[in-house]
């Protein structure tokens, strides 16, 4: 594909996330995003056949580092429990530096009633949930976390938490260490499930 029609249909994407993050799912249109572009409505369709593909699109760039951050977890010389809040780590760096993606996590549930876009979703939301849930799985093998501790629930505890935490950092405007208390809340949250093993005398 020319370099061109890629860098197009990139920056199409990239004005459509900015749209969201501006005015919600709601409120992105081919129409705004081509204005915004300069170009015009029939431009867009030459690169995404339908709104629908496009905000397809925006999904998949919301996520596209996703594996990277688990393989950069992975290399690293940690604990499976650390691994854990490397990647939560990570993952909240790109949040905090690239604040409208969080618009995009945040408009997960508008798409629900859309097909095509629902089995996007939950392919996106099924491989995060996957890659914290085998480190958990791991942290209690390893005798890290308790072995009473359901792999699937405490991955969906923190989803949940880092879910509220990035609604109110953006109902606050920004105005809190996005990454500080994220990481204050999930490090207290896996100590709270962490064996304690006691020294023999």
């Amino acid at each position: 594909m020319d370099s061109n029609l890629i860098h197009r249909k990139e920056s199409l994407v990239i004005t459509a996330i900015s749209l969201i993050n501006e005015k919600g799912l709601q409120g992105l249109s081919t129409r705004e995003v081509a204005k915004r572009e300069g170009v015009s409505e029939a431009t867009i369709f030459k690169h995404f056949k339908s709104k629908n593909e496009l905000v397809s699109a925006v999904l998949e760039h919301s996520s596209q580092y996703d594996h990277a951050l688990l393989e950069a977890a992975l290399t690293k010389d940690l604990t499976p429990k650390e691994k854990v809040l490397h990647l939560i780590d990570s993952y909240i760096t790109y949040c905090e530096n690239y604040p409208e993606i969080t618009a995009i996590l945040l408009a997960y549930n508008g798409l629900l009633y859309e097909e095509e876009l629902k089995d996007k979703v939950m392919e996106i939301i099924c491989r995060r949930s996957k890659d914290i849930q085998s480190l958990i799985h791991s942290s209690i093998a390893m005798g890290e976390l308790n072995p009473s501790v359901h792999s699937e629930s405490l991955t969906n505890i923190i989803l949940g938490m880092i879910h509220e935490i990035i609604l109110k950092w953006r109902m606050a405007e920004f105005s809190f260490s996005l990454r500080e208390q994220t990481l204050a809340s999930a490090t207290m949250l896996l100590e709270a499930f962490t064996m304690r093993h006691e020294a023999k005398l």
